[in-house]
């Protein structure tokens, strides 16, 4: 199942969800119904998760959200190491993004809330109190430059033509 083909199909729904089976088939060389086979079984075997879409909310105009990243020093527990404390920080619906990392911090979460009183609050009364929990460390998100290989507020290239005397 994971031959050139199958990881050429990924990389290329990694790159734009939307893009039609047909296209996908032309760039990889496949039939329209090679490739619909090809991403049938990517998600029978949950390789594909989910779709989704980068969005710029800066430019919606809604109530903005504060994003924060917690860096969390835990203490592993014998037998299951960071996996339970994990699944219990994961399950809050605040929660967008939850990482094992390597090096002074041992998990990384990525929050989001309505407010930067809301996001302290998560911390202070919902992560800081489980007990594998050492301590924590939180950043706040001031401005998205790139986001999943996507640039922000990328400049528009000059398109007028050079004229020279």
């Amino acid at each position: 199942m994971f031959d050139k083909n199958s990881y050429e199909i990924l990389q290329i729904i990694e790159a734009n969800g939307r893009i039609e089976t047909n296209k996908i088939a032309k760039m990889v060389d496949l039939k329209t119904e090679e490739v619909d086979q090809y991403i049938k079984e990517l998600e029978e075997k949950n390789v594909i998760l989910s779709y989704s879409a980068v969005i710029d909310w800066a430019k919606v105009p809604v109530q903005e959200t504060v994003t924060a990243t917690i860096d969390v020093k835990v203490a592993p527990k014998r037998g299951v190491g960071f996996d339970e404390v994990a699944e219990r920080i994961y399950r809050f619906p605040e929660v967008r993004a939850l990482y094992l990392m390597s090096g002074a911090y041992d998990l990384s979460v990525v929050i989001e809330g309505k407010t930067m009183q809301e996001t302290a609050r998560f911390v202070s009364e919902k992560l800081s109190t489980i007990d594998s929990v050492l301590s924590t460390t939180t950043h706040f998100q001031l401005k998205t430059y790139k986001h999943d290989g996507v640039i922000f507020n990328e400049p528009d290239e000059d398109r007028r033509i050079v004229v020279s005397p």
